[in-house]
């Protein structure tokens, strides 16, 4: 649902508009004032919307949405009211983005901060080279999912497939559900108040009502990028 206000809302229908004319309106707003609120109507599945937002926005798009929406975005709040193609929020540098269904594969791949909210299910490599971004997942995330995870949060409500944590380095991983398997040097860390405080505010965030304490924690068992001399033959 589209957030209530009293401020005028800048309607954009795709069905006659350009994506490149949109996405050239919403950039020009890192330097020239204008409309605060957005709604796209028409999407229907187009790729790269809301890329590259330097400025503080609201953007409701209103309906399915292709490839690498909302990739690289600062400071604006995407909300996408239907379901996400691959790249959802890649490279997200801050602000917030937000799915109402399920995303495909590599959401929120390589995001520096901000938060990435999917109420569904997100495909293989979720959070996959996340360096300083959190994500909080309703549903379930898919195989290699925060492969090479260096920073960041990845919270998934319901389960986790095959490989999670693959190669990470500092990220947290929070899981509520099952895990397929583990990936290499991930391990099951013990879940502290401070871990319980942390995923507590992420879930309030995202306004998931989940109980933080049903959750295990995942993280690096910090082998992989530490050179141990006895392993020196099978370097």
């Amino acid at each position: 649902m589209a957030v209530a206000t009293s401020e005028a809302v800048e309607v954009v229908d795709l069905a006659t508009t350009s994506v490149r004319e949109l996405n050239q309106r919403l950039h020009d707003l890192a330097r020239t004032p204008g409309p605060r609120l957005w709604r796209i109507l028409n999407p229907n599945g187009a790729h790269a919307l809301a890329c590259g937002l330097d400025a503080d926005l609201e953007v409701e798009i209103e309906g399915h949405v292709g490839y690498y929406c909302a990739g690289m975005n600062k400071r604006a709040t995407v909300r996408v009211h239907g379901n996400a193609s691959t790249g959802i929020a890649e490279n997200l540098m801050s602000g917030r983005v937000e799915v109402d269904g399920n995303v495909s594969q590599s959401a929120g791949a390589t995001g520096r901060g901000g938060l990435l909210v999917v109420r569904g299910n997100a495909s293989s490599r979720c959070g996959i080279s996340m360096k300083g971004i959190d994500i909080v997942v309703g549903g379930d995330v898919g195989h290699m999912s925060a492969f090479m995870a260096q920073k960041g949060c990845l919270v998934v409500c319901g389960d986790a497939g095959d490989a999670l944590g693959d190669s990470i380095y500092e990220a947290r991983l929070y899981v509520r559900g099952k895990v397929a398997g583990l990936g290499a040097d991930c391990i099951e860390k013990e879940l502290r108040e401070e871990h319980v405080a942390q995923l507590r505010g992420l879930l309030e965030a995202a306004g998931i009502d989940a109980d933080p304490t049903e959750f295990r924690r995942y993280g690096s068992a910090r082998q992989l990028y530490t050179f141990k001399i006895d392993n020196a033959g099978a370097y």
